[in-house]
């Protein structure tokens, strides 16, 4: 049987994704249920952090391929540095170069030469991982700094967790998504079996919220949204209030501010465990989000 897939999400960072998904993977074990943590925000992976994986399983991802010249074949006819849209190719010291983050990978440059002086090579991107944890099994990854493909890299993290729970025969996938509403948010959300929205009551948050509502509501995944750090802003909670019930999305509950929770995250303790003021409520979250996976 296919893992039930809950991937959390938000429209902007600092909103509480890593707290809220490592609380849920706290909750779980101590329910005693099965699942595999995936963190899904290769761009700046933090879970580890909280969790302190121990690596069982590392592998190198390989992203796109940039254009390298074979000086000893090159006959400076210039033809691929003209053509280049992206200006990755430049003469330094009667050399032609080419500017591996400049270069897009479009292979245009390998066609056009005469003397086939131009390859393209595989560039390592950044590594992903299988890890054993205080809670269970992790997946997860780095991008490496100024890199592409982190969408393919998320689609990387995602099928390996999917393999995990097939193999083991683990009923629940828990995804700790990125922000925003791009490539890697596409990525993580697709094929799920619910997305939750973690929003806060400040403004820019409410926007970005509404923007990673429609992401989901557009690629057609169950979701529902988690007002955390509530209590700093009631005519804000009540505006997200209005508009999950204006729209009839599923609203999974609030988690109170609490400075309890920036204590803990500092010291690397999970929330839900180290404090009594909020583990109340993140429960009551995560029962509806089961009963509405289970149900699904």
């Amino acid at each position: 049987m296919k893992a039930k897939e809950m991937v959390i999400i938000s429209g902007k960072g600092g909103t509480g994704k890593t707290t809220i998904t490592s609380s849920f993977a706290y909750w779980l074990h101590k329910k005693g249920k099965g699942f595999v943590i995936a963190d899904a925000d290769v761009d700046a992976a933090d879970m580890h952090i909280l969790l302190e994986p121990e690596i069982k399983r590392e592998e190198e991802f390989i992203g796109k391929s940039v254009a390298e010249i074979d000086d000893s074949l090159c006959t400076y006819c210039d033809i691929c540095r003209q053509l280049c849209r992206f200006d990755a190719i430049s003469i330094a010291e009667d050399v032609y170069q080419i500017d591996p983050v400049k270069c897009d990978g479009c292979t245009l440059c390998e066609i056009a030469c005469p003397v086939n002086a131009i390859v393209m090579v595989p560039q390592i991107v950044g590594k992903w991982a299988i890890s054993n944890t205080k809670f269970g099994l992790m997946v997860h990854a780095k991008l490496n700094p100024g890199a592409e493909n982190s969408g393919n890299l998320v689609t990387m993290v995602k099928h390996q967790a999917h393999l995990l729970s097939e193999r083991e025969e683990i009923p629940y996938i828990i995804v700790d998504g990125p922000p925003g509403i791009g490539c890697p948010v596409i990525s993580s959300i697709s094929g799920a079996t619910f997305v939750a929205v973690v929003a806060e009551p400040s403004f820019s948050a409410i926007h970005d919220m509404e923007r990673a509502i429609e992401t989901a509501a557009h690629f057609r995944v169950p979701h529902g949204i988690i007002m955390n750090k509530a209590g700093l802003n009631k005519e804000n909670e009540k505006q997200v209030r209005e508009y999950a019930d204006k729209r009839g999305i599923p609203f999974l509950g609030e988690v109170p501010f609490d400075r309890c929770v920036v204590d803990a995250l500092v010291k690397k303790e999970v929330a839900a465990s180290a404090c009594s003021s909020v583990a109340e409520n993140l429960g009551h979250v995560f029962s509806k989000i089961i009963e509405v996976v289970d149900g699904s």
